[in-house]
Formats: C-alpha cells, sequence, structure tokens
C-alpha cells in the first residue's frame, strides 16, 4: 500500500499555529505510537495462534512467520485444509490508518509583485504544512483453497478511494511432496528477503525502501523496481526447516501495470538464494544474495504522435544485484541489510524506455513526461554512457516487548557513472533517515489496533527547484507522523 506522496504544495501556517501543532504533537508522542503488530487476522483467527508466532511486529516477519509464508500460508496440519475450518470463518482482513503529519519541503514558488501584477521569478522556499490525514484502504483475503492450493488478493485503494489490485495470485504448494517445488502466478511481492510490503514505517519518502526504487535523473526506465508487486511466474524452492531458500521468477517487464500496455515481448528475471545460520543464542541469522535482470522496450509504434500500448519494441537491458543479510544479536535486537549495484542500457539512461504514466499507468504522448522514443535514425548524443550507481539500507529493530518495537533506518544511493558527460557526479544521490516505533495496546487473532510514530529526513542532490540565483538546489523534506493503525 502506497501511503500517499509528498509532491503537495503546502502554505506556511503562522506562528501561533505552528507552536499548537508543536505542542499537540508533544502530547500525542506522550500517548504513544506505532503501527499494529497484530498478524493478519484472517490467518490468526484461523489456527488460533497470537499474532507475535508469525510477527516481530506485522507486518515483517519473524523465521516461523517466513516459513508459513514459504509453505503456502499452511501450518502443513490438519487444519490447512478449508473442509476442517470453522463454517464461520471468513479470511477477510481490512486496514487503513487515520493519521497526523507534519510536511516540510523545499519548493519552488512564483514571486507577484502586487503592483505591477506580474510574476518577477521564481525562488526557493520552504513550504511546510500540518493537519489531519489517511492513508488508503487495504482490503487483504488469502488463505487455502485445498491443501497445498492457497491465493492472496489484495485490492488496495489510495487516500480517493481509488481501487487497484495490489497483489492476485494463486498458489500450488510441496508439489510431488517436495518442500523444493512451489509455483506461484499472477501479481506478487518479489522474493526480498527485507520486504517492502512488510515494511514498519509510513511517511511519503520513509515508508518505501529508496535502495528498491532507486533511478537517476532523467532515466526512463521505471521496470526495475524491485519494491513494486510484478506480474509473472515465481518458482520457490526451501529445505523442509526453511533454513534454505532459492526462488526464480519469469516477469513481464511492466513494473506491475495491467493490460499489455508497455512492450511487446519484454520480460525480466527476478533470482534469489539465502542461507540461515543458527549463531546459538543469538538467533538464526541469514545471508543472501539478489540478481533483478530483464529488459525493456524503448521504441514504442504511435498513433497520433501517442505511443500505442503493447507495441514496444527496441529492448534494452537492465541489472539490479546485490547481497542481503539478517541478523540477529538476541532475542531483543536484529539488523537487515541490504546492498545494490545497478546499471541501466545507455539508451535508458539518456530518458528512453518509459511510454506509460507512472500516475495511472496509461500510454502519454511522446513529447510529454514520459521521455523520448526511440524511433528508427535516432542518434544518442555524443559521449552517451551506461548509468550505475551503489546503494545501501540498514535497518535495525529493537524489540521491547512483543508490543512495542523501535526502528531505525540509514539507505545511501550513490551514482558511480553519470549517462551523460559532465554532468556532476552527486547528481540525484539520496540520503535518507528514518526513525519510529509502534506500541500495540492489544494483539488478539480477531483485530489488531496501534499507536504509530515515526520521523523522516530525506536528501537528493542537486535535482531540487532553482534559487533566486539560477544554481539548483538540492531536495530537503522532512515529515512528522502519529497514527491509529487498525485492522480487524
Amino acid at each position: 500500500m502506497r501511503m500517499w506522496a509528498q509532491s503537495h504544495l503546502y502554505q506556511k501556517l503562522p506562528r501561533a499555529s505552528s507552536v499548537f501543532a508543536a505542542a499537540f504533537a508533544l502530547i500525542f508522542l506522550l500517548l504513544g505510537a506505532s503501527q499494529s503488530a497484530s498478524a493478519l487476522p484472517a490467518f490468526a483467527r484461523k489456527y488460533g495462534l497470537r499474532c507475535s508466532a508469525c510477527h516481530e511486529s506485522w507486518p515483517a516477519l519473524n523465521n516461523f512467520g517466513l516459513k508459513f509464508k514459504d509453505n503456502g500460508y499452511q501450518l502443513m496440519n490438519d487444519r490447512d485444509a478449508p473442509i476442517w475450518q470453522n463454517p464461520g470463518y471468513w479470511p477477510v482482513t481490512f486496514r487503513i490508518t487515520p493519521i497526523w503529519h507534519r510536511v516540510s519541503s523545499l519548493n519552488q514558488v512564483d514571486v507577484y509583485n502586487p503592483t505591477t501584477g506580474a510574476i518577477t521569478g521564481s525562488t526557493a522556499y520552504r513550504i511546510t504544512s500540518t493537519g489531519f490525514d489517511l492513508s488508503g484502504l487495504d482490503f487483504h483475503t488469502g488463505g487455502t483453497l485445498e491443501k497445498n492450493f492457497s491465493f492472496y488478493v489484495l485490492p488496495s485503494s489510495d487516500p480517493t478511494a481509488s481501487f487497484h489490485f495490489e497483489t492476485a495470485m494463486a498458489r500450488i504448494d510441496n508439489i510431488a511432496n517436495s518442500p523444493w517445488l512451489n509455483i506461484k502466478v499472477g501479481k506478487f511481492e518479489l522474493n526480498n528477503l527485507l520486504s517492502e510490503k512488510r515494511i514498519l514505517t509510513l511517511t511519503g519518502n520513509g515508508g518505501i525502501y529508496q535502495t528498491y526504487h532507486f533511478s537517476p535523473v532523467n532515466d526512463g526506465n521505471i521496470y526495475g523496481q524491485m519494491g513494486d508487486n510484478q506480474f509473472g511466474m515465481e518458482y520457490l524452492g526451501h529445505s523442509l526447516d526453511d533454513r534454505t531458500r532459492v526462488s526464480a521468477s519469469l516477469l513481464s517487464s511492466n513494473d506491475g501495470n495491467v493490460g499489455l500496455i508497455t512492450g511487446a515481448n519484454s520480460y525480466s528475471g527476478f533470482f534469489t538464494f539465502d542461507q540461515a545460520i543458527d549463531t546459538g543464542k543469538l538467533g538464526v541469522d541469514r545471508l543472501g544474495m539478489y540478481a533483478f535482470v530483464g529488459e525493456a522496450a524503448t521504441y514504442y509504434l504511435t498513433s497520433s504522435g501517442a505511443p500505442i500500448p503493447g507495441s514496444g519494441i527496441g529492448n534494452k537491458g537492465f541489472s539490479r544485484v546485490g547481497f542481503t543479510g539478517q541478523f540477529y544479536f538476541g532475542p531483543h535486537f536484529d539488523v537487515n541489510v541490504v546492498t545494490q549495484h545497478g546499471e541501466d542500457n545507455v539508451w535508458f539512461g539518456q530518458g528512453y524506455g518509459n511510454a506509460v504514466n507512472p500516475s495511472n499507468g496509461t500510454p502519454c504522448p511522446v513529447s510529454g513526461p514520459c521521455g523520448p522514443n526511440n524511433t528508427p535514425g535516432t542518434v544518442l548524443p555524443a559521449g552517451s554512457r551506461a548509468p550505475t550507481w551503489n546503494g545501501y539500507t540498514v535497518e535495525a529493530r529493537y524489540l521491547y516487548s512483543p508490543q512495542l518495537i523501535f526502528l531505525g533506518r540509514f539507505e545511501a544511493e550513490r551514482m558511480s557513472t553519470q549517462a551523460t558527460p559532465g554532468t556532476p557526479t552527486n547528481l540525484g544521490n539520496i540520503t535518507n533517515y528514518v526513525i519510529g516505533y509502534r506500541y500495540n495496546p492489544f494483539m488478539t487473532s480477531r483485530a489488531g489496533f496501534a499507536y504509530h510514530g515515526e520521523f523522516n529526513l530525506f536528501h537528493q542532490d542537486g535535482t531540487g527547484p532553482i534559487n533566486g540565483l539560477g544554481n539548483t538546489t538540492s531536495i530537503n523534506t522532512s515529515e512528522l507522523l502519529f497514527g491509529l493503525d487498525f485492522d480487524f
């Protein structure tokens, strides 16, 4: 669920309002904070387990929860099959989060001369706004259709109630009675050891993993986003104790958009391997690696200047490879690490490839925000290069109790090679900080409720508005958020 974007313009509040908002935030902070740590109640109701059996703090999985998911949402006992379920059991969960937040961002504002009625120029102003808001709505339903046949469907909306299918997939597990043979088909989250769909934070820039979405400035490749659910087919194999895991996915290169509106014949592959190591009293650690490699179109046939859906050809390649780690230091503290080296073909680096409006998934004009079209005879600018970069995510969690968790995250995305010679070497670099905590006054198999608190600082080099001297500034935003996160 993408909670909300920070692209809105806000008016700065008067000093008195700012003082009131700060006092209100302090009171809210003292009352508590965090997202629900209850498990998906639909599963908890089925098996009669407490949510903490599968989750460090919902929706983040512990090792037992990962094994439950890998087994196709089964405990591998008689209660897996629907025939043994209570007829009154309904495998559905709703989730939504009313919030209060304060957003501060640097924006380019027109300077108006009231005497002449003319706009005399533009400059960069920090615009801050506070107020009450709402997340989107998630409508989870999932479980087994029969033993070893399972499903998961997640219609999800933005705050305006505009729905889409975030997840819609079917699974066949333990083929030939082997845990090494499991298949899923549909739209699903990639098998990331640190999953963005189970993230514990909610702010606009802190509610995603920047490493999973980073793209160089003016790059036209929207397809290599590991954080987005993708369409395709996944093979997953694991040992009986789930210590060794391997997966391979064949995906349509469309970033989860429906209707085959991008390339005519373009596919990507996502491959993972991870191994758990028992470190005794410290816990079970995991080390893994991944590769996201594929190709996508850069040339679209057009009608009246607009790209024709599904006509994309001229495929070019891209890759995202890295290592992952999950390290436990006793029962209360763990650290998750993701590294990434990314590379896009030189055509993507010059803005070619995206013929889909990312806001609504519809085709857009060649001259619009989707970038140029690689029509026959197109020549790249002299000296064009394939852009490369390196990314790092480190997330630490302290589980004070099954009801209270604290977390902190640091992310750094650094360009290695810019697509165009002469471009500042640091253009587009991202540094992101998040701290937060979550307290759950109760956790039952029927519902979950939590106080959520979070603060995010986001910085990106050279991509901000133009200042009064005509120089490009950097993006600097901050967001303070408190909410009541509940599911039932």
